[in-house]
């Protein structure tokens, strides 16, 4: 009898971790035994780092130490500039500029060459410096492309505050830095998903930490992983843009067979936790610029899909309204899925090289059995 294939590995234990878990019939997500909930009101991005790379919160003096090194490693070398000014003006897309430069980064790492991955304090540097590094690097391409200067990182602002200050180049104000960095921690982790399965396979080669975050970069530019916020989006700016309110739209898009984007996740059966907290935020924003309707469109369009289609909003739903109104451009979004989940991609590989078997699945053949061989001159 032959064996079962299950596609997509839907279903199918691949792995034991220790780093986060995911509840899909209760809606719940976990960090190292912490609910998401209380990280996302109470803990940075920094603290939820330090969680997933170290196993525990950190105490005062740990998190002091931790901010400071993050601190000291989120200038990037000229060099790497010069590379993300010439995919800008070569108009590359920012996730392949994303992925081009953390390939690059790896010549600028003292620690680079160092593959033992019983080193777990080198892989960690290597983690923390690529971490620091990206919101630089996405900072810097937006910039360029849009025809000005990078700007350099202050060095005394936390990680989220740092990132919307080169972007924008002003210091956020202390809205803006906390609903973002809320939204880092939400985005840190969330288990086997395909761009960390991606650093995992690359890892269990024995493959350095660089290669293996640029493979889950590659998979993370995938349109069914980490583009589904900018498609929202642009949704929500065609229901504005248009003479009918949001439902109607809704139910326009669906008679037209158009597919409603944010709703619905392979793994959770009821809202993702982190749609509903995201969603509050963005309610947040749009109170304080005085200005709710991007919110309120996509309240509207979720009481329809999940009273109409059985469907409930991902984490991407409420992302994308809270980007924009932080003025994020929206083919950004995902660069900022990984500026996020890096945290995430380190830790897997960290917890791979710990208990390492090279990941190598196997394919039922469908193709034919024997096969003659024909000489060149007979075919």
């Amino acid at each position: 009898m032959s064996e079962q294939v299950h596609k997509g590995l839907e279903g199918i234990t691949v792995a034991e971790s220790g780093l986060s878990h995911i509840d899909g019939a209760e809606g719940r997500l976990v960090y190292r035994g912490h609910d998401i909930d209380d990280l996302a009101e109470h803990a940075s991005y920094e603290e939820v780092l330090h969680l997933l790379w170290y196993g525990h919160l950190p105490d005062a003096d740990e998190l002091a130490s931790f901010e400071r090194r993050m601190r000291e490693e989120r200038a990037v070398d000229p060099e790497v500039i010069d590379t993300v000014r010439s995919l800008a003006a070569a108009d590359e897309s920012p996730m392949t500029a994303l992925r081009t430069t953390v390939s690059q980064l790896s010549a600028y790492d003292d620690d680079a060459a160092d593959v033992d991955p019983t080193d777990v304090e080198a892989n960690v540097r290597k983690g923390r410096r690529l971490t620091a590094k990206l919101p630089t690097v996405v900072a810097a391409f937006s910039r360029l492309r849009e025809g000005h200067e990078p700007v350099a990182p202050t060095g005394d602002l936390g990680h989220a505050a740092e990132f919307l200050y080169m972007l924008n180049g002003e210091r956020p104000d202390d809205v803006l830095a906390e609903v973002f960095d809320t939204a880092l921690v939400l985005h840190a982790d969330h288990g086997i998903n395909a761009s960390t399965f991606s650093a995992m396979v690359t890892a269990s080669t024995l493959a350095d930490l660089h290669s293996a975050v640029t493979s889950a970069i590659g998979a993370l530019g995938g349109g069914l992983h980490g583009g589904a916020n900018q498609n929202v989006m642009r949704m929500l700016q065609e229901v504005d843009e248009s003479d009918c309110d949001p439902v109607e739209w809704a139910r326009r898009a669906l008679d037209e067979g158009r597919r409603i984007p944010g709703f619905g996740h392979r793994v959770y059966e009821v809202t993702d936790p982190r749609a509903r907290i995201l969603g509050a935020q963005s309610e947040r924003l749009g109170e304080a610029a005085g200005d709710t309707r991007w919110y309120e469109y996509s309240v509207a369009l979720e009481e329809f899909m999940t009273e109409q289609e059985g469907l409930a909003p991902n984490v991407d739903f409420y992302s994308a309204s809270t980007y924009y109104q932080m003025g994020i451009p929206v083919d950004v979004y995902t660069p900022i899925f990984a500026v996020a989940r890096v945290g995430g991609w380190v830790a897997h590989v960290l917890e791979q090289y710990g208990d390492n078997r090279l990941i190598r699945p196997r394919a039922r053949y469908t193709g034919d059995e024997s096969r003659e061989y024909v000489p060149l001159e007979d075919r």
